[in-house]
């Protein structure tokens, strides 16, 4: 349950149209006073993205405010963190390279402090320019956009902090699985097949993935948990193929664990019947 009257939310327009001017960071270096502190995105964890839906990472902040503001007027105040490689001015100016929040809510703790949560924008189109290449599978730093506002509605003043943290963007994974025949009788042999591709980012297609370890997994009729029966290297197409022998009724699955760059992939699980 969340406690605190909401004090600002705000959609920052980083859809179809691009970066939005009014929301874009300011290169200017000039002390806000504003303080953002316990910044957390996408629950700590990497973010894994395809070649076409969009991903909304999840993220929250605290934010503390100067003398002469309060939260219960926010439209006097902006602070919100983003995502960015690079210089973080050059990041801010060109918005390449650059992330920000797709809406988030600030709800008021007293006049001074408010918390906030909502939500990164991540759109694999190659208008957005958020993820166009491969080489954007790395560590991402982690900015902060600051501005005052005047009574008026014209900008006081705005900074970009930088911080220590950072996030980690992945490339999806995707995985099949066909086992065969079906049904099939008791003792004799199953073939399991199938393919690992990932995310190409700079042609928006799923590529094979080759030389990676990929677990054969199998669930029993009646049972609420897999288990590994074998491991399979992939070749050069991304294939994969075992064999195992029928026993009981129950599901095939292949699963990749993901590496440094790479998400984990779950191919949809194939059901066979014994007899």
């Amino acid at each position: 349950m969340k406690t605190g009257r909401r004090t600002v939310a705000v959609a920052t327009l980083a859809g179809a149209l691009g970066l939005s001017v009014l929301n874009a960071p300011t290169a200017q270096a000039a002390d806000t006073g504003i303080t953002v502190s316990d910044i957390v995105i996408n629950n700590g964890k990497p973010i894994v993205v395809g070649t076409s839906k969009v991903v909304e990472p999840p993220i929250r902040f605290n934010i503390a405010l100067p003398s002469g503001y309060s939260t219960a007027d926010p439209s006097r105040y902006d602070a919100y963190p983003f995502l960015y490689r690079g210089s973080i001015k050059t990041a801010a100016d060109s918005g390449e390279n650059f992330i920000q929040p797709g809406s988030y809510t600030c709800y008021e703790i007293d006049s001074k402090r408010a918390r906030c949560e909502g939500d990164l924008y991540i759109d694999p189109h190659p208008s957005q320019e958020h993820v166009d290449s491969n080489s954007d599978v790395t560590t991402w730093k982690i900015g902060v956009s600051l501005k005052l506002w005047k009574a008026d509605g014209g900008l006081k003043t705005g900074e970009l902090e930088t911080r220590s943290t950072t996030a980690q963007l992945k490339r999806a994974a995707k995985a099949t699985t066909n086992a065969s025949p079906e049904p099939v009788s008791k003792g004799k042999t199953i073939t399991v097949t199938g393919k690992l591709t990932r995310a190409n980012w700079s042609t928006k297609k799923y590529d094979a993935y080759s030389g990676r370890t990929v677990s054969l997994q199998f669930r029993a009729k009646g049972t609420d948990s897999y288990k590994t029966l074998k491991k399979a290297t992939t070749s050069s197409t991304g294939g994969l193929k075992t064999t195992v022998t029928a026993s009981v009724d129950g599901s095939f699955r292949w699963v990749y664990y993901g590496n440094s760059t790479t998400g984990v992939a779950t191919g949809a699980a194939d059901y066979v019947d014994v007899r």
